[in-house]
């Protein structure tokens, strides 16, 4: 049974709207539903199952990509905001859209894209996701992008610069007023890091780039594991793994839950305004508890994330996104035509030209881009 919404809920009926008016059809649906709804039928959403999360596409069909990755974090911002009584849809529709404008071969290709494009504004990813719902999904007949509600907007926008912000209008006003974002905003952000950090343990492990014994003596998943192992002695190691990522997700989960509530509790918050108007993100993990995340992340930084075999591989991804920048921005002709069509309006303006290469770049899947790279520089590949 659904609990009614918090007063500082995010409640739909008080959105601030849409960027491009439209009636609201009237099929029962809140106007956070239909947000979610737009995502999942985007065409960028779908792009997802292709785009790497760790690994990239080709490496095994069983690794986390893009798309299972917002998956998991619409599943623990709902079980989140439902135990803190937010808006579940608002939340779901945030952590879904998130990563639409990821690049392919992850934080490596959004690394290599933002080099490329430094001396045009640069590329981020949490700015192209915002750029895809409001721009690049091309779907209704009334206006450009999914024409999403203010809410699931800012919340896509997890974090920007002030020169940048002042170029986003209504999304980036917070940046420049010093204001937070929604708590359903806040919260899945902080489901981004919990779902990530759970399953990028899991394959990590299933690769056999991380070592179970080095990760129980220096992280929080020990005493974890070792409870699990104590519990069911003959449990396979896969068992075990899921066992013990299933409770450590509830820790993080209930942590979260506990410490944030008191924080509200103790600032007297009883409305959006005031949650907007703290000085300080109001979603929060305990001391301790951040301080054991912190551990984690920089375990896996050092061991997963900057493992020679990630190395190899996210380097390559880098070249491959870097030439095929190189060679479209010199060429444009070499850009399917519809992005060729985008450039007739840029006047020859090179920052523009530049932005029209990246959004196309942007939008490929991993092995999309691997392919594309044979196409434009191996004379045996076809056109």
């Amino acid at each position: 049974m659904a609990h009614p919404l918090a007063p500082y809920a995010a409640h739909p009926e008080q959105s601030r709207g849409r960027r491009h008016a439209e009636a609201e059809p009237s099929d029962g649906r809140s106007a956070y539903q239909r947000d979610r709804d737009r995502v999942i039928h985007s065409t960028a959403f779908r792009r997802l199952e292709y785009k790497t999360q760790v690994f990239v596409n080709h490496e095994g069909d069983l690794y986390r990509t893009r798309l299972t990755h917002s998956l998991e974090v619409g599943q623990v911002a709902r079980s989140i905001a439902r135990q803190l009584h937010l808006d579940e849809d608002l939340v779901e529709a945030i952590s879904l859209a998130h990563d639409l404008g990821h690049t392919p071969f992850g934080h490596a290709g959004q690394d290599a894209l933002n080099a490329a494009m430094a001396e045009h504004g640069g590329f981020e990813h949490n700015i192209q996701s915002l750029r895809v719902v409001d721009v690049l999904e091309q779907r209704y007949g009334d206006f450009p992008g999914l024409n999403l509600t203010f809410e699931t907007r800012e919340g896509i926008l997890k974090h920007c610069s002030r020169n940048r912000a002042a170029k986003l209008g209504d999304v980036g006003e917070r940046f420049l007023k010093g204001e937070q974002a929604s708590l359903e905003a806040q919260i899945t952000n902080l489901a981004d890091e919990i779902a990530y950090n759970n399953h990028d343990i899991d394959d990590g492990l299933r690769a056999g780039l991380l070592d179970l014994t080095e990760l129980c003596e220096q992280t929080m998943f020990g005493p974890i594991y070792r409870e699990v192992s104590q519990r069911y002695p003959h449990a396979s190691a896969n068992v075990l793994r899921h066992e013990a990522g299933r409770r450590l997700i509830n820790l993080l989960i209930t942590d979260l839950v506990q410490h944030t509530r008191a924080r509200i509790e103790a600032a007297g918050i009883g409305s959006v305004a005031e949650i907007r108007q703290h000085g300080e993100p109001l979603a929060a993990h305990s001391p301790e508890m951040s301080r054991a995340i912190r551990t984690l992340k920089a375990y896996l930084l050092h061991n997963l994330y900057r493992h020679p075999r990630v190395h190899r591989q996210a380097e390559k991804a880098k070249r491959t996104v870097q030439q095929i920048f190189s060679l479209l921005y010199d060429d444009p002709r070499l850009l399917p035509r519809k992005y060729q069509a985008r450039l007739l309006s840029t006047d020859g303006d090179l920052r523009r030209r530049a932005r029209v290469v990246a959004d196309y770049i942007a939008g490929m899947t991993d092995r999309f881009a691997i392919a594309e790279y044979e196409r434009l520089f191996n004379p045996r590949a076809g056109a």
